[in-house]
């Protein structure tokens, strides 16, 4: 069997936070809207690169994320993944600590 990677380390700012929720099973959740930005090289050219993702998290990890001020950047880390019922992938934050 092949092993397959899901990992993505984003630095970004909180751009929104929704309220904290629970899931059916009492566990707590965080949506919340990432904003990146940086000069990355691309075939040899410097290029502007812009990206907003929405992210979840959850248990202690929405908990501590849900204090955190609108506009502070982090580094997050964690994996991708499309909703049930979803068309957008969403970043699943497992991690995250100041850049």
């Amino acid at each position: 069997m092949n092993h397959v990677a899901n990992q993505l380390v984003l630095t970004a700012c909180i751009a929104e936070i929704e309220a904290l929720r629970y899931t059916p099973a009492g566990l707590p959740a965080l949506n919340i809207r990432l904003d990146h930005e940086s000069d990355i090289q691309e075939a040899g050219q410097t290029r502007q690169v812009k990206a907003a993702m929405k992210a979840v998290a959850f248990g202690a990890l929405a908990e501590r994320l849900v204090k955190q001020a609108i506009g502070s950047a982090w580094k997050f880390s964690g994996f991708l993944a499309t909703p049930r019922n979803g068309k957008y992938v969403v970043f699943h934050i497992q991690e995250f600590q100041q850049d």
